[in-house]
């Protein structure tokens, strides 16, 4: 089965097509990746809030009362304590 002269039948032009389909995954990767690198951040954070609670939360309160090395230094504050 030809044309009208009876040749070989010719493809379609998908060009237009398979440039959109291009430019589609394109845009699903940037989306992908933008994705991806705001879930890390906010994983970072929450990674970096929960450690600041955990490790540092009661000696950065007290930094002003007392030194680490000789703990508390004022008479006022040993009264209190017992």
């Amino acid at each position: 089965m030809g044309g009208i002269m009876g040749g070989a039948p010719t493809k379609p032009d998908t060009s237009a097509a398979e440039e959109s389909l291009r430019m589609s995954r394109e845009q699903t990767a940037k989306a992908t990746k933008a994705a991806e690198e705001e879930r890390r951040e906010r994983g970072e954070t929450m990674s970096a809030k929960k450690r600041a609670l955990t490790r540092g939360g009661s000696r950065m309160l007290m930094a002003d009362r007392l030194t680490p090395e000789t703990g508390i230094d004022d008479e006022e504050y040993k009264k209190t304590l017992g």
